[in-house]
């Protein structure tokens, strides 16, 4: 793995470069399969599949960050790195995200592993090994969901890697608030905000807009919104226990973590969690800068964090006994 040489040192133009920065496109050669898996009687959750030409390697699943989608441009970039390399690859949409409300009445939240437990359960791979691999808040997913199953998830996956992840979901709920940080977090409320708009015009014996004036902060909005819907009372009590970091000890497969010391969303100070020296499943790649999810590099190929992960997922592979990669 070549260190990581950061074009912008800055971490919010890290961030934002890594949001808009153009994205290799793999439709046109590998064009994507919609599917659709019903995870609850009234909820089904939309995929995005493609696969390489020839036999797959093995399959990978890339699960989205807060308000984002599969078309999201890391999503995309990934998707990109791994068909080239011979995996499938699985973008998943969590619960009424990527133009799904219509799928689902009820929305998602940071550690809702109930739907892709159930997608990984009901759909049969397109060959060889399952790799998740979450960024952000999907990379929270897909760590507190790997420590849910402890030895079970052997059955499943092969292992798991989260991108930017915020396992402490209080400390990242705090470090919004802060006034450097602003911008994120009207980004953020607004698309929230809207969420619950429409889905107040969908379903209005379900969802009030009256606390909507009153909220300015991310943790107003789980206090009000997400704690109530989803029955865990108040927002402490949702980041106490959905956040990975309670988790991490019970992984028992491999996980990689791919995080910048400089990300101004999730303190660093959350990964001197004692599960990190503990827990030998577990791989920690700090870099110095890269902001949240950004990691575009000085030298080409632009892309290092894709690099970082496929390089994983090779090593990962290649140790598996020769009756899982076939």
């Amino acid at each position: 793995m070549r260190p990581f040489e950061p074009l912008f040192r800055n971490p919010h133009l890290a961030t934002i470069a890594g949001n808009f920065w153009s994205r290799p496109d793999s439709e046109g050669r590998w064009p994507s399969e919609t599917l659709l898996v019903r995870t609850e009687p009234e909820v089904q959750i939309l995929l995005r599949f493609q696969r390489p030409a020839g036999k797959p390697k093995g399959e990978i699943v890339l699960i989205h960050g807060l308000e984002g989608s599969s078309d999201a441009g890391y999503a995309r970039s990934m998707a990109h790195a791994a068909l080239t390399r011979g995996y499938s690859v699985v973008r998943f949409n969590m619960r009424s995200c990527g133009g799904t409300e219509h799928l689902a009445l009820s929305n998602y939240h940071a550690g809702q592993t109930s739907d892709l437990l159930a997608v990984l359960r009901q759909r049969v791979p397109a060959g060889g090994p399952v790799f998740l691999v979450g960024y952000s808040l999907g990379g929270n997913v897909v760590l507190k969901l790997a420590g849910e199953l402890q030895t079970q998830a052997r059955e499943l996956i092969s292992g798991v890697c989260g991108v930017s992840v915020p396992i402490d979901l209080a400390a990242c709920a705090a470090a919004l608030e802060q006034p450097r940080n602003r911008i994120y977090q009207d980004r953020f409320l607004n698309r929230l905000k809207e969420r619950i708009r429409r889905r107040y015009a969908q379903a209005p014996h379900l969802y009030t807009i009256e606390h909507l004036p009153k909220i300015r902060t991310i943790v107003d909005f789980d206090n009000f919104y997400t704690a109530k819907l989803f029955g865990f009372g108040t927002a402490a009590n949702y980041f106490h226990t959905q956040s990975s970091n309670q988790f991490l000890e019970r992984i028992a497969i491999p996980a990689l973590i791919v995080q910048a010391k400089d990300d101004p969303l999730v303190p660093f100070s959350a990964f001197e969690h004692p599960a990190f020296s503990r827990n030998p499943n577990l791989e920690l790649v700090a870099a110095e800068h890269g902001g949240h999810l950004g990691f575009i590099s000085r030298r080409r190929p632009r892309f290092w964090l894709d690099e970082v992960i496929m390089s994983w997922v090779e090593n990962v592979r290649n140790k598996l006994p020769s009756a899982s990669v076939s």
